[in-house]
């Protein structure tokens, strides 16, 4: 399985591949996974959770930006999108990649491009999840993430990955803070000298992060399918009396929506991360590493299509 995960992921950067995913589109079964490709396409999905009893978030895809004026593109996106959130009444929040603000061309302009993000984002009393990418970006990211918070900004948190060693000192860090953190195994494709190759080992460190942020005075978002991780949340929850306004579970548009609705019928908060944009290849591969079912599932309608 660690073969096949590694295959996809380095799948994701091929050029080749990628016009050939993207010509048969959604056909071949990223409309499971993605919103569809433009906020307009986005807004029935998100209401239609939303009235499921789901909270949201959504993320314009995209990544690796090398051009700044494209970033401004990105920008002016992003704050359409907090706007039609707010004009909508959704309860959704926005998410965004570093590198799609120009993280790749300098840091100071993808901290100036997330600050007006932030601060446009609570004039319509909205959040800005900054996600994690691979783990050359760890230290920048967390870097304009403590920054916005030392200057006040109350309404942005982070992500980090169980499967990278650092991950732990990176929490006890930031703890001081009281951060909003959301943690995650991790999706990409990282050497052994950074990330623990094995799932169990992965599971074990997130266990610890979990436990460590929830007894901290911060907000921790569950962000996994993993049933035996979910239960330990709530066992832990109960035992230490942690209210359950300080933290939720957050899952992925399209994988166990059963299991979303299950914990919103016994009273927990639950979050779909639901994307949209033209640009979904890359987010599409992640999601079929993550899960062979996944895999399946897009063979199966390439056959059928």
């Amino acid at each position: 399985m660690s073969a096949l995960r590694s295959l996809i992921l380095a799948a994701a950067d091929s050029p080749r591949l990628q016009r050939l995913v993207q010509r048969y589109g959604f056909r071949l079964g990223a409309a499971r996974f993605v919103a569809g490709e433009t906020l307009d396409d986005a807004v029935p999905v998100l209401r239609r959770l939303n009235e499921s009893g789901l909270l949201t978030n959504t993320t314009l895809l995209g990544e690796g930006v090398a051009d700044e004026a494209e970033t401004r593109s990105v920008v002016a996106a992003c704050r359409d999108a907090l706007d039609r959130i707010q004009a909508e009444a959704l309860r959704t929040n926005l998410a965004v990649k570093l590198t799609h603000l120009g993280l790749s061309i300098g840091e100071e302009l993808a901290q100036r491009n997330l600050t007006e993000l932030v601060e446009h984002a609570a004039r319509v009393g909205n959040f800005v999840r900054i996600d994690m990418e691979e783990s050359a970006h760890v230290d920048a990211t967390l870097r304009i993430y403590r920054r916005l918070r030392e200057s006040g900004h109350e309404n942005v948190g982070a992500v980090l990955q169980s499967y990278l060693f650092r991950t732990e000192d990176d929490l006890a860090a930031l703890l001081p803070l009281a951060p909003n953190l959301r943690f995650v195994k991790g999706a990409y494709l990282e050497p052994p000298e950074v990330a623990y190759p094995h799932k169990s080992d992965v599971d074990a460190a997130y266990v610890r992060l979990l436990e460590t942020s929830l007894g901290g005075g911060g907000f921790t978002a569950v962000a996994t399918h993993d049933e035996k991780l979910i239960e330990h949340t709530i066992a832990l929850a109960r035992d230490s009396d942690i209210p359950k306004e300080r933290f939720q579970f957050q899952m992925l548009y399209g994988v166990r929506p059963r299991l979303q609705l299950d914990l919103v019928r016994r009273g927990f908060d639950v979050l779909v991360a639901t994307p949209y944009g033209p640009e979904w290849y890359r987010y599409l591969m992640r999601r079929l590493a993550e899960r062979p079912a996944n895999l399946v599932f897009l063979l199966r309608n390439l056959l059928r299509g």
